[in-house]
């Protein structure tokens, strides 16, 4: 079924050349790449990181500044990605030996603190050279977001399976527990911080790639983090699926609130996230699930 869908999602820039209808596919599979990357930190490992966008933003500004150095695309992404996973063992070797809310709010202050650097050293906006305005096409960047996403999906995938993974719910659940029957909590938690770093640094270099004007500050701004955790919720942390079907539902909702209801439409996706926490804490998968079980079981007595 999953390949069914990759392969039709192939074939839309063949049979459509609409840039809202491209635009949107770019968006929904950036953001959920967004997501599955933050789904391994905070879904699989229960590490809740409030600086998701530091990663994000360093992916971005440095792929950025690569590509349009002369680099080629892939020369640039993977030395953004690189810098990425640099950045993700400087920053969460102490970060990590933090637990809980201490940990969340030090990975929040890392990435306020890139951001206000960012915002003052580099203040001007970056806008792409005629050559490359000349050739922009939407169909490349369209496929590296969908690409992001199926790989992101896929390591989540293969990583819940994996004895790696089980490693990762004990720490989860418990990791007092993990580290009395023989997990190695903090490698444990460094490697998944590491790998969820590099996957959202990717993931900001595609933006980078995307925009043609970039506002260095922008990349860094605590919206991709919140925006990713509110995206893994809405369709079910911990889940392989959840992140893809959250940030459809994200932006469509998003998109009809923004048109409607402008002033309030964030005071109203944060009270959509207190809901969803308090009611269905597994997100749409969850609601799914519980939907289906209860219609089987009236057709059952139905039947």
């Amino acid at each position: 079924m999953g390949a069914f869908v990759v392969g039709a999602l192939t074939m839309l820039p063949l049979v459509t050349s609409s840039r809202s209808v491209l635009t949107w596919g770019f968006l929904v599979f950036l953001y959920a790449a967004l997501a599955q990357s933050w789904n391994l930190l905070g879904g699989l490992a229960g590490q809740v990181s409030l600086g998701h966008a530091a990663f994000f933003g360093l992916g971005a500004f440095v792929t950025r500044v690569l590509w349009l150095g002369g680099q080629s695309l892939a020369t640039a992404l993977a030395a953004g990605t690189a810098v990425v996973i640099a950045a993700g063992i400087l920053i969460g070797a102490p970060t990590l030996r933090l637990r809980g809310p201490y940990f969340a709010i030090g990975t929040l202050a890392v990435a306020e603190i890139l951001r206000i650097t960012t915002g003052n050293l580099f203040p001007e906006v970056s806008t792409l050279p005629a050559r490359s305005l000349a050739g922009y096409a939407l169909a490349p960047r369209y496929y590296l977001a969908l690409g992001a996403a199926v790989v992101s999906t896929l390591v989540v995938w293969a990583l819940a399976r994996s004895r790696f993974g089980y490693g990762l719910a004990a720490v989860r659940e418990d990791e007092d527990v993990a580290e009395a029957i023989g997990v190695h909590v903090f490698r444990h938690k460094l490697a998944v911080f590491v790998l969820s770093s590099a996957l959202a640094g990717a993931t900001g270099g595609i933006f980078g790639y995307y925009h043609l004007s970039f506002y260095p500050q922008f990349v860094f701004s605590p919206l991709w983090t919140f925006d990713a955790l509110l995206i893994t919720f809405l369709g079910g942390a911990g889940t392989m699926w959840g992140p893809p079907l959250g940030a459809a539902f994200y932006l469509l909702f998003r998109e009809a609130l923004a048109l409607r209801l402008v002033e309030i439409h964030l005071l109203i996706f944060g009270a959509l996230f207190v809901l969803v926490v308090l009611a269905f804490p597994g997100g749409l998968i969850e609601a799914w699930r519980m939907f289906a079980s209860r219609w089987i079981a009236v057709r059952e007595r139905g039947g």
